[in-house]
């Protein structure tokens, strides 16, 4: 199974699609014009952003970086175009625990996004560097990102409890990019600081194709504050847009833990390898047929404000 870094890696050469290249391909208009008429997406929960200012150079370790920008302005613009009105922005690897060009987009824009910062996990004053990042920078929780392989094995170690407390004592929540095998695990935490919002991001990419693999993520269910977001549906499905064979798995999903603990997001500007950001954003609004209005009511706003409130 491939590890949440290495995909990543892979993912790295979406940089040379641009953002107004992809609104221009077959369809996109008449995509935008109908989530217009829908029930919009209020919070896409999960985008990246970038910059090739240098003020905010990558990361000394980041090789082959993106070659084009994913700004918060070009973000506006499509976010405007398909009628969101706020964005939660996670904090994209290739800046590591540099968080300066997210923490410089939530001054810039408060009312329309929330921040989850990354910091060093291997780090011991790790949870100071949380304090500061949501005192001083306005990010509103962090995320973690335990490989599959070895080089994950800090989520068992001594560091971890002193992080997920101090989330836990600034009322934040912790958003885990995780492979399904890592979240027994993880769960041994939750039962540590149950009352700790806990999101797991993309479905912890269980393959729809090993269904079984799900069940340590259904099995999360049990504890009242788990999220868990449906989105990377382009990612694990093997069919072109709307991906309707990974909408058995988020109908799992749905039946556990219920619509108002799933969010959807859509992963831009990464999902643009493969639609544009107005079909990832219809993805919730319409294009999963069993989803009735009150359940996408939740969905597409509802859960991801309780999550990271805006008020």
């Amino acid at each position: 199974m491939t590890t949440p870094l290495n995909r990543r890696q892979f993912l790295k050469g979406v940089g040379a699609l641009s953002c107004g290249g992809m609104l221009a391909a077959t369809g996109a208009a008449e995509e935008i014009a109908r989530a217009k008429d829908i029930l919009p997406l209020t919070v896409d929960a999960h985008v990246h952003v970038w910059t090739k200012d240098p003020r905010f150079p990558w990361a000394p370790e980041t090789t082959n970086p993106p070659d084009t920008e994913a700004t918060a302005e070009m973000l506006l613009e499509l976010m405007r175009a398909s009628n969101v009105q706020r964005t939660v922005i996670i904090q994209v690897i290739h800046y590591r625990w540099d968080n300066r060009y997210v923490a410089s987009v939530l001054k810039r824009y408060p009312q329309k996004f929330r921040g989850v910062a990354r910091v060093n996990p291997e780090d011991p004053a790790a949870p100071d560097h949380l304090s500061r990042l949501v005192a001083e920078d306005g990010f509103h929780g962090v995320r973690l990102s335990p490989a599959a392989a070895a080089a994950g094995d800090w989520l068992r170690g001594p560091l971890m409890p002193p992080l997920w407390r101090r989330c836990r004592e600034l009322k934040v929540p912790m958003t885990l990019l995780t492979p399904v095998s890592r979240l027994p695990e993880i769960a041994t935490l939750i039962e540590q600081f149950p009352d700790l919002t806990v999101v797991v991001d993309h479905m912890a990419d269980s393959p729809i194709a090993e269904p079984a693999q799900l069940e340590p993520l259904l099995a999360l269910r049990r504890f009242p504050k788990v999220f868990v977001k449906i989105s990377h549906t382009w990612s694990l499905s093997s069919q072109p847009y709307p991906y309707s064979d990974t909408h058995a798995q988020v109908h799992r999903l749905y039946d556990a833990f219920g619509p108002q603990r799933l969010i959807a997001g859509t992963d831009w500007p990464l999902v643009e390898k493969y639609c544009t950001y107005a079909q990832a954003i219809e993805l919730a609004r319409s294009r999963i047929a069993f989803l009735n209005d009150e359940d996408r009511r939740w969905i597409c706003g509802k859960t991801a404000e309780l999550v990271w409130p805006f008020t």
